[in-house]
């Protein structure tokens, strides 16, 4: 059965350039996908270094817009990053690319719920990683959580991965995030916590995978042998059971 948390739009993409590109693109979002500056949403900067003066970290641009109803759900938004420090400090974002040898990467896709403390719950209860709280944003309005990479044991981490994200939570969705003693992060906080987050875990080696290699496993020798088109609700309800099962023997620990 799907849930009505489970009926997911796009709410913007984040893509990871090289500094070359980065720039080649702001100049070509302008003029290509006719963002205007005042369709420019953000810019961060950061000082890396003292007396060498602001580097940019990000911007985001949209680049269309459908229903003037309501305008958060019905823009079209792309976050660009770029790996911003000095050449000789590590950067995650760097290593993402160059481990691709990739100039461009989709970093994330951010999807939007009706209810994201429910999915996050539902989620959690099958097994899913996440790497933040969910995180209140008030500057916009919303709340989000960012899940680990997609990835299995034996392959470097992908460097993709998902946000989820509810656009105008209500009085009680906000209150249930006090109760639970969630990080309760503005805009540059949830940008820049995120930024330490990755880049916590690609100093460590230790990147966080969508779902723990021991689960991938598990789910892959329930459908093992079979087709796609031969992974039938039978599958789907044991895989399911496995996850419930990994999950509670997980967070029991």
């Amino acid at each position: 059965m799907k849930h009505s948390f489970q009926n997911f739009q796009v709410d913007h993409m984040t893509v990871m350039m090289q500094p070359r590109l980065y720039h080649v693109a702001y100049v070509v979002f302008n003029i290509i996908f006719g963002v205007a500056p005042e369709k420019v949403l953000y810019e961060k900067r950061k000082v890396w270094e003292e007396g060498k003066g602001e580097e940019s970290l990000t911007f985001a641009v949209e680049v269309g817009e459908a229903k003037p109803d309501d305008k958060a759900k019905s823009k079209t938004i792309f976050a660009v990053v770029q790996p911003s420090e000095p050449a000789h400090q590590p950067s995650h974002v760097r290593e993402m690319l160059n481990s691709h040898n990739a100039a461009m990467l989709w970093q994330h896709v951010a999807l939007r719920t009706n209810d994201l403390i429910a999915f996050h719950k539902f989620a959690i209860e099958r097994g899913i990683n996440f790497i933040t709280p969910i995180l209140t944003d008030d500057n916009d309005d919303l709340i989000q959580v960012f899940s680990g990479e997609w990835y299995y044991k034996g392959m470097k981490p992908s460097a993709t991965f998902f946000e989820f994200v509810q656009r105008r939570p209500s009085a009680e969705h906000l209150q249930a995030l006090q109760a639970q003693n969630r990080e309760m992060w503005f805009r540059d906080k949830t940008f820049l916590g995120l930024y330490g987050e990755k880049e916590m875990e690609y100093q460590r080696g230790e990147v966080t995978p969508f779902i723990d290699f021991e689960l991938f496993e598990a789910i892959e020798k329930e459908i093992e042998g079979l087709k796609l088109w031969e992974i039938k609700e039978e599958q789907f309800n044991r895989c399911e059971q496995v996850m419930l099962d990994y999950a509670k023997k997980k967070n029991n620990k």
